[in-house]
This record gives structure tokens, sequence and C-alpha cells, in this order.
């Protein structure tokens, strides 16, 4: 089943801008609707508060009950709202100034007393048949030594006709905002994504011919410039391990070469005419060797290959560096004679290792030293503790090596002269077993000339 295709960065960026745009937005006209709701309400109340304590007032010190009931018409002049709600009367009587032009159902109202004063907690909310909000209450005060009721009620149609346009831009400028920062965002993003489209298209056009090639970091901005020389770095460890890799499978390819030509030459010269048992004989020793030679060869790649995809098991023991330096050194004693060698051991260290391993790694080291170190010179086996492990150094005096074939020595198949040709049972692979090991071991090997003639290997491990 084809799996669905998600959508781009660009357009998610995009989408994800415009609603925090749209709530930004969305939030800050919320906020001021809110601000002037309250305000709208806040005056519609003080003008309904400021209209009763006027009228409260003008009854009680200069117009009388009385005079107002003979010209209520007076009166209703002074109101400045033709739907605005103003009832005065007498308790128990009809009122003497009823405005009510809506004919609106006020909602219960507490009655407010002369000595208190009005507080918009007196106010009350209501609705008239037609959904408009008011605000209302009801005070007392005396006129004429008699008691009188004044209602007021404030009908807020054009304050919530107001409010009802402001919310309506706010959708328009919410909706605006989206579209806008929609329409903008994309155009930056594919803008600034530009650089990711560059390095796309340019990794889309490498191939082993084109490893060389790396991408412009000239214009690529501060947040892309790690990744841009990230990427620039992993192609330059690409086509070092493929020009590694072509190396490695050049010379295997002449490495196996030579012993199976040598193999196929013996067998056709002996095939020409009849021989004797011996010469048979010989035949086979000879093409047994060659074959040896083939097997360790492949037991060696393989061991590395294991190594390269961490698949050796490595099973741990502390072990004694200067223990297993003496065991070797024992081992090659004879070698050693045969060119008049000695072995010097000083120091002593204790490290987790592989037995086996450790003990390959430092084979490989002294029979490197004990084939290219001058006859009748000493091996030297350096053991020292350190900070954070052990370390294990093996010098030998040899011929001077140049810093070009120093840093070749760990090279698979690398061999300096034409002496490493001959009687090595390596064929340029010892050294690149010991790396293998190392890293197996998670340390690390090294060789230095610390002065013209002098090679040193030392391996590294961490601590116990």
């Amino acid at each position: 089943m084809r799996s669905r295709r998600q959508p781009s960065l660009t357009l998610r960026s995009t989408v994800a801008f415009s609603m925090v745009a749209m709530l930004a937005v969305a939030g800050a006209g919320f906020y001021l609707y809110q601000t002037m709701k309250a305000s709208v309400l806040v005056y519609s109340d003080h003008a309904v508060m400021g209209r009763l304590e006027h009228f409260r007032k003008l009854l009680h010190y200069e117009l009388a009950i009385e005079k107002l009931r003979d010209s209520p018409q007076i009166f209703k002049n002074m109101l400045d709202s033709e739907d605005d709600i103003f009832i005065i009367e007498e308790p128990g009587q009809q009122p003497v100034i009823h405005v009510n032009p809506l004919n609106v159902t006020l909602p219960e109202l507490p009655v407010i007393g002369q000595d208190t004063k009005l507080s918009v907690s007196d106010l009350r909310s209501g609705v008239t048949d037609s959904g408009t909000m008011l605000r209302a209450a009801t005070v007392v005060t005396t006129s004429g030594g008699r008691e009188v009721r004044l209602t007021a009620a404030h009908l807020m149609g054009k304050e919530m006709a107001m409010l009802a346009a402001y919310r309506e831009r706010i959708y328009l400028a919410v909706a605006l905002a989206f579209l806008a920062t929609a329409l903008l965002g994309y155009l930056v993003l594919r803008r600034g994504l530009r650089p990711l489209r560059r390095m796309a298209a340019h990794a889309a056009a490498i191939t082993p011919e084109r490893l060389h090639s790396r991408m412009d970091s000239a214009d690529t901005p501060v947040e892309l410039q790690q990744l841009s020389d990230a990427y620039n770095a992993m192609l330059d460890r690409l086509s070092q391990g493929y020009q590694r890799l072509t190396q490695f499978s050049a010379d295997l390819a002449h490495e196996i070469r030579t012993p199976v030509g040598s193999l196929m030459g013996h067998c056709q010269v002996a095939l020409r005419q009849r021989r004797s048992e011996d010469d048979y004989q010989a035949l086979i020793a000879s093409n047994l060797e060659e074959l040896e030679r083939i097997s360790r060869i492949v037991e060696s790649i393989l061991f590395l290959a294991r190594a390269d995809e961490t698949q050796a098991v490595v099973e741990r023991q502390k072990l004694s560096l200067h223990d297993e330096s003496q065991r070797i050194a024992e081992y090659f004693e004879g070698l050693a004679e045969e060119r008049q060698m000695t072995f010097q051991i000083t120091g002593d260290g204790n490290v987790l290792a592989d037995p086996l391993l450790l003990r390959r790694a430092l084979s490989n080291l002294v029979a490197n030293a004990i084939r290219y170190a001058h006859e009748g010179t000493e091996i030297l086996m350096r053991i020292m503790e350190t900070h954070n492990g052990a370390r294990i150094e093996v010098e030998n005096q040899g011929p001077v090596l140049s810093n070009e074939t120093l840093g070749k020595l760990f090279d698979r198949f690398y061999r300096g002269d034409a002496s490493r040709h001959q009687n090595s049972d390596s064929y340029g692979l010892g050294l690149a077993i010991v790396v293998a090991i190392m890293q197996l071991h998670e340390g690390h090997v090294r060789v230095e000339q610390p002065k013209p003639g002098i090679i040193r290997f030392s391996l590294s491990f961490p601590a116990a």
C-alpha cells in the first residue's frame, strides 16, 4: 500500500504561522472588545445614575410634585432619549410621569432609600422583546413632604449596534490577518528554505564520480551553516571511504591474484608431461602453501569485516599488560634471536580486554618490529598507567620513515617498500587489524617517530 505523502515543511510552517497570527489578532480583538463593552456599560450605568440623582435632588429641593402633576409635558421634554424609560410615581397611585415609548417590561428592581447613595451594584439588567439590553434602577425621594419613587432605564440599542459593528471589524481583521500571514509567510518561507532545496538538489546529483563536489556555504544562513558544514564533512568522509574501498578492492584483487596465478601455473606445468610421485608431492606441498596464504588473507579480511560491523564478540577480562607482554616476548624469542634482537619490558598496568584480541594486537606489533627493525637492536615494550587508563608502547630502531609513510602504515594492504612483500604473513593487514582491535576495546592506536630511526607504536586502553 502506498504511503500517504506528508505535507511540505513550507505548507505546515505557513499554516502554523497563520494560526498564530490569527490567534494573536483574535486575542487582541477580544480584549479590546471586552474593554469597550465594559466602558459602554459603565457609561450607561453612570448615565442612569446621573439622571436619577439629578431628578431626585430636583424634586426634593426645587420642584413640588403638585406642579409636576399639573405640567407633566415640561418634564417629559427634559429627557434626552426617546427610547429611554423614566417613571415618577407616588406609592399606590397612578404614575405622574410615565415615559416608556416601547412599552418595555422592566425587571424586578430594588428600591434605594432616600439617604442611600446610588451605586452601580444597585442597577439591574434586562432585555426587551426585541433583544435590546437595558439597565435600570429605582430610588426614593420626598417632594413637598410626600414620598416619590423615581425609576429610570436606559435602552442600549445604539451601544449594542456599535459593539456589533466592532465585532464584525474584528472578524474581518482576523480573517485578513490569517490570509495576509499565509501569503507573506509562504513567500518568506519559500525564500528562506531555498538553501535546503539547493542542498537537496546537490545531494541528488552526487554520484561516485562526483564525490568531490561540495556545497557552497558562502550565502547559507547561520541556522543552516552547521547543517551545510556537516553535509560537506559527510561528503569528505564518503569520498575518503570510497577511495579506500576502491584501493582496498584493487589491493585485494592483486593479493588474491598472485597465489591463484601461482597455483594455476604450477598445475599447468605439471600437466604438460607425466611426473614422478615425488614431483607430485612437491607440487601438492607448494600448492598447499599458496592455499594457506590465501586462507590467512581471507581470515584477516573476515576479521576486519566483523570488526567494522562491530560483530566481533569482546569477552573482557582484567589482564596485566606486563604479563601479556612477557608472554608475547617469550613467543617471539626464537625469531628475535635469529636477528640478534632482544626485548626489554618495563612498567605494569591492568586493563579490561579480550585476552586473545590483546595478544593478537601485541603479536602484530612485535612481529612488525622484528621484521623491519635493524638487526642487533632492542625492542622496548614500555607500560604505564595514565589518568584515564593504561598505555603500552612498542618501540624499535629501524629505517627513517617520512610523515606520509607514517600516515599510511595503518592502511589495509599498505607496504611502504619492496621488502614488505617478502616473508610477510600479514600481507599489509597486520597493523589494520591492530586498529580494529583497539576500536573494539574503545581505545586507540598511534604511531610516531620521536627521533629519526625510532618508531614507536602505542596502544591506549580506557580505565579498567
